[in-house]
């Protein structure tokens, strides 16, 4: 689970490279989201041999990953709505 955690801290930092003059947070999110997709498509696609026969699975697989999503971006609201104080103030510092 280690691994799991470093991986996405390691996404995390990237997209807090992009911000800047260019870049606010809304736009950095919004591309991150986009290459998510992306991505998720892509470990999707695995394993089909026809694009016909993926794009019949396409409502369960979306299904599958607003699922994850929910779930984990539910987790993350509550972990940061408990821990608001210390998060501002570490963003802060940034």
């Amino acid at each position: 689970m280690q691994g799991f955690y470093q991986r996405a801290d390691a996404i995390i930092g990237l997209a807090n490279s992009q911000l800047g003059e260019d870049a606010h947070s809304g736009q950095v999110g919004a591309s991150l989201l986009y290459a998510a997709a992306r991505y998720s498509a892509s470990v999707a696609s695995i394993g089909f041999v026809k694009g016909d026969d993926f794009a019949k699975e396409k409502d369960d697989i979306v299904e599958f990953y607003v699922k994850q999503y929910r779930q984990m971006l539910s987790d993350n609201l509550t972990d940061y709505a408990q821990n608001f104080d210390q998060y501002i103030n570490i963003n802060k510092q940034s």
